[in-house]
């Protein structure tokens, strides 16, 4: 039924403010729910019952696996993520998720129930202030008293998610809010909220044509590209500069994808455990234009060390970003969709410096003879995470979204995966949430359905949300899920091993049989631990029509490089 045929039947009739809350996601357009039903939110999930067939409801086995559900399905498709718990610790059960959201600028919508409003403030059963708790990690939240305030409270929330740098919000609705009756009015779309200004007032052309000519002049430029890009949806209008500026391009790890990797001026991957040029050379170009970036220490290093020699261009969507980490020459506020087309028109085309160019290529053979052979086809005879991600690329769709835990695999997949197409990466990137990925890769694979949604996982990060192998079991989701195992929490033990003298405290797991744990949920799996059988495995994983789990066991103590050791500056970066 259209919207408006909903509105014509209902807008005049009483409703409970429970069936308010199901109607006004209806007129949002949203299609999927993750949650956990408990006692304060359970005539909003009374009302659902109603609505089965206008809009799906996935029942995930934990809350901290709904919010990041809808993480994944966001990320995935740029809509917005909704998720229902209870109150208490259903609520507080979403605080990691809320945090992983907001440093990471992930639009969802996290809806709670509350206990009814005479008993907020008594410690009533399963009470907690989650508006106090939530604040600072939420883009904004509040708590709804009366079923008249909901269909509001809820369009505000959906406009602020997505507008500007987008985040969660978090809407508590006391329960005698759910069970008051109103009249429906949801009017029109919110497109204005009074003191919320999500862009800049305008975009100071000055400042374009000041950086268009420090760009025409520069003679060592690097472009460094974040995930704002992504989340602007300018991917098109980013390749439209790279190529016609023809300045080499560097990636954040949130904003891998922005242009396709295999781009003749794609140089790599900077941060921590990123690619060996563009980290030495950052610290050597003479104009560094950040796009889309905020940025992170991650990537920076020692900040006081961080291209100092470099003029910085820096546009960004929010101006608390401005001169936060990195003081910048030239700051260009705005959505980067519509500053890179101003930038464009004043640039000049192709900038050509053979010697800046030719030295990322050199430092990459440097980087490929002393490590990159090394992880990708390895002499020793155990099993490296670098050449798993090689088949994966064999043999994954052209279009396929990797969704990676915290850890060593991270960086490995990140740093291999062919990423070629948009909105492929999905991470925790800014808060490193281990257990991200298995409920993530649902929220993904649910958004995307004709894409496919490849899993990699650490022995460690899965069996933080392993549970939801069984929301893969009930609604019958084909992930694929590519389970790295070194029986170690591998990133601590490499840090251990490089600066604790290998005193590996509390770092060895002993784990249980994946398989039959993947096996009890319906899921097929196989082992794999030698490399005879690699190529083939990971072949029938990727190519099985339902979920798979492939186990490959890796070298226990294998180390991930580069490196830039903690408070070293990114022209400090280790090659082993």
């Amino acid at each position: 039924m259209h919207y408006r045929s909903i509105l014509a039947m209902y807008g005049k009739k009483l409703l409970y403010g429970s069936e308010i809350v199901i109607k006004t996601l209806l007129f949002e357009k949203v299609e999927y729910i993750f949650g956990y039903p408990g006692g304060a939110i359970m005539p909003i999930y009374d009302s659902l019952y109603d609505y089965s067939n206008s809009i799906s409801h996935v029942l995930m086995r934990h809350e901290q696996g709904s919010i990041h559900a809808a993480q994944g399905y966001a990320r995935a498709t740029g809509k917005i993520g909704v998720c229902f718990t209870t109150s208490g610790p259903g609520a507080t059960n979403l605080i990691t998720g809320l945090a992983d959201a907001l440093i990471d600028s992930t639009p969802i919508v996290c809806i709670t129930g509350q206990v009814s409003s005479h008993l907020l403030g008594t410690d009533a059963f399963q009470e907690t202030n989650i508006i106090d708790i939530s604040t600072p990690v939420t883009k904004w939240n509040i708590q709804v008293l009366k079923a008249k305030e909901i269909c509001e409270s809820i369009q505000k929330g959906f406009f602020i998610a997505k507008k500007g740098r987008p985040g969660p919000v978090l809407i508590d609705i006391t329960k005698d809010a759910q069970f008051q009756k109103t009249v429906f009015n949801y009017n029109t779309n919110c497109e204005y909220i009074k003191n919320f200004h999500p862009y800049p007032p305008c975009i100071e052309n000055h400042r374009i044509i000041e950086a268009a000519n420090l760009i025409n002049s520069a003679e060592r430029p690097l472009i460094v590209v974040g995930q704002g890009v992504i989340l602007a949806e300018a991917e098109e209008e980013f390749r439209n500069f790279v190529e016609k500026t023809g300045i080499p391009v560097a990636s954040t790890l949130l904003g891998l994808g922005a242009l396709n990797c295999n781009h003749r001026l794609y140089v790599g991957m900077l941060g921590m455990h990123g690619n060996y040029a563009p980290n030495i050379l950052t610290n050597q170009c003479d104009i560094l234009i950040a796009v889309g970036m905020r940025f992170d220490d991650r990537v920076t290093g020692d900040v006081k060390k961080y291209a100092r020699q470099a003029k910085i261009i820096h546009l960004e969507i929010d101006s608390s970003e401005i001169n936060k980490n990195v003081l910048c020459h030239i700051p260009i506020l705005g959505d980067c969709k519509i500053t890179l087309k101003k930038l464009i028109f004043h640039i000049n085309e192709s900038f050509h410096n053979k010697k800046w160019i030719d030295k990322f290529f050199f430092l990459n053979k440097k980087e490929k003879a002393t490590v990159i052979k090394g992880d990708v086809n390895p002499e020793r005879e155990t099993i490296s995470m670098g050449e798993v991600i090689k088949w994966i690329n064999q043999y994954k769709q052209r279009n396929a979204i990797l969704v990676t835990d915290v850890g060593q695999h991270q960086m490995i997949a990140s740093r291999y995966f062919n990423f070629t197409s948009k909105r492929s990466q999905i991470t925790s990137g800014g808060l490193g949430t281990m257990g991200f990925a298995l409920p993530a890769s649902i929220g993904a694979k649910l958004g995307a359905k004709n894409r496919q949604v490849i899993c990699v996982v650490g022995d460690g990060g899965i069996q933080m949300t392993i549970q939801e192998m069984g929301t893969i079991l009930q609604n019958k989701i084909p992930v694929k899920i590519i389970l790295l195992n070194n029986n170690f929490l591998g990133m601590v033990r490499q840090w251990q091993q490089l600066f604790f003298d290998k005193r590996y405290s509390c770092t060895k797991l002993v784990n249980p049989d994946f398989i039959k744990l993947a096996n009890a949920y319906d899921i097929k799996a196989k082992k794999v631990s030698r490399r005879e059988e690699l190529e083939s495995s990971v072949k029938k994983a990727l190519n099985h029509e339902k979920a798979f789990l492939l186990e490959v066991l890796i070298e226990k103590e294998e180390n991930v490089f580069p490196m830039i050791p903690t408070g070293a500056s990114v022209d400090e970066i280790r090659l082993t």
